[in-house]
């Protein structure tokens, strides 16, 4: 039970960097391609909710997980991007796809 309470709490704040893992899993998978190893900043947390990849499975979708808004530069997604450098793109990724983001030491 002190798990379940642990994936109840979130993890990450509003404001906080976050990479999303560069992970290609077989089967239902709910991160989109384009997002994968890429660093956003967390806009919000949605709730918290079944995981929607044990769902997909048959399973109980557990443990429930957080599920955040995720803002990415547009540059950070799409390196040839010809926008405004401000411009982004806010995704909805369950905690168990996101890393702390590092800051560079240099």
């Amino acid at each position: 039970m002190a798990a379940e309470r642990a994936a109840l709490t979130p993890a990450w704040q509003p404001g906080q960097a976050v990479r999303v893992r560069a992970s290609f899993p077989p089967g239902h998978v709910r991160t989109p391609f384009y997002v994968r190893g890429k660093q956003g900043v967390i806009e919000g947390v949605a709730g918290v909710f079944a995981n929607p990849e044990e769902l997909a499975y048959g399973r109980q979708g557990l443990p429930r997980s957080a599920l955040y808004r995720v803002r990415f530069r547009q540059t950070e997604l799409w390196p040839d991007y010809q926008g405004q450098p401000d411009d982004s793109t806010v995704v909805d990724l369950y905690e168990h796809w996101l890393a702390a983001e590092v800051a560079d030491d240099d």
